[in-house]
């Protein structure tokens, strides 16, 4: 999703391409993932593939976050366990561990928090923490991960520790903005360049900056003119990074491209009709957000479910 900002309505300024200074900039480079214990990380990637978490072995968490794609999935909505539409599009997994809080309505403040209400909800996964741990004790070769990786048998603190230590090593470094951002000028083009600076002087940064080019703070949406659906009617700013891989776009997915939700946006946040020419450069801009996850570009998913 892009929920830009909220913002000036100043025209972007023409600048010439000076040498731009980091540390002076809205944005930051996304990091290389912390150090963690690699055994918890490697339970945490077996478990987050695990469809012992839910009801019935049914799902797992990979079944809407698709780690070879986008870190989603590619429709509007995902399935609940009834077949029904889920409420909410879904959101990439990629980088969410560098937000200051979780899910559309930012309900979160943990990863563990967010992993053991996921995997309890009656709709997504359906199961229980200790029906899960229950399963997991039954399975000699996950015994023995958790016993190497903890030094005890598979428990509920556990299974949330090393959850939430994979989530933590989902972090999509390397993107070309990033480059630039580090003094590579030849990174992006001089369109790419002015879409920044647009971003910029449209009041888009306002709301979409710091490492995660969103995602540190709640913003209502819909200021001038309606968005998408009208609930929930506040929102946790998403990130932008890999954005240009994760359509469709806000939270009920009704943006199909990046250019409808940039126009959207721009009128629904600023009261401001882009031109095409602002709309080309400002989605230029947008795709040198895209990342790497273990040395290869984020791609969008190819097929259906929600981003």
């Amino acid at each position: 999703m892009a929920v830009f900002a909220v913002g000036s309505l100043l025209p972007a300024q023409v600048l010439p391409l000076e040498r731009h200074a980091a540390a002076e900039e809205p944005v930051s480079p996304v990091p290389e993932p912390r150090l963690e214990d690699p055994l918890k990380v490697l339970l945490g990637e077996r478990l987050f593939g695990d469809t012992r978490l839910s009801l019935g072995n049914s799902r797992s968490c990979s079944s809407c976050h698709d780690l070879g794609s986008n870190g989603a999935t590619g429709g509007a909505r995902d399935k609940a366990l009834d077949g029904a539409d889920l409420p909410l599009n879904t959101s990439t997994v990629f980088n969410a561990a560098l937000s200051f809080r979780l899910n559309w309505e930012g309900g979160f403040r943990t990863l563990e928090d967010q992993a053991q209400a996921l995997i309890e909800n009656p709709r997504i996964m359906g199961g229980s923490i200790d029906d899960a741990v229950g399963k997991l004790k039954l399975d000699p070769e996950m015994v023995g991960r958790f016993r190497a990786a903890f030094g005890r048998d598979p428990d509920a603190a556990g299974l949330l520790e090393a959850l939430a230590a994979f989530q933590r090593s989902l972090l999509t470094p390397g993107s070309r903005f990033d480059r630039w951002l580090g003094g590579d000028t030849a990174a992006l083009s001089d369109e790419e360049i002015d879409g920044y600076r647009q971003f910029k002087s449209l009041g888009c940064a306002s709301c979409h900056q710091g490492v995660n080019v969103g995602g540190n703070l709640f913003k209502r949406h819909g200021i001038f003119h309606p968005l998408a659906s009208p609930e929930p009617a506040v929102l946790r700013v998403p990130s932008l990074r890999n954005v240009a891989t994760t359509p469709p776009y806000f939270h009920d997915g009704s943006a199909s491209t990046l250019d409808v939700a940039v126009r959207k946006m721009a009128r629904a946040q600023l009261n401001s009709e882009l031109t095409d020419r602002q709309a080309e450069v400002i989605v230029a801009f947008l795709r040198t957000l895209t990342g790497e996850f273990r040395d290869r570009p984020v791609e969008e998913s190819r097929v259906g479910g929600s981003r």
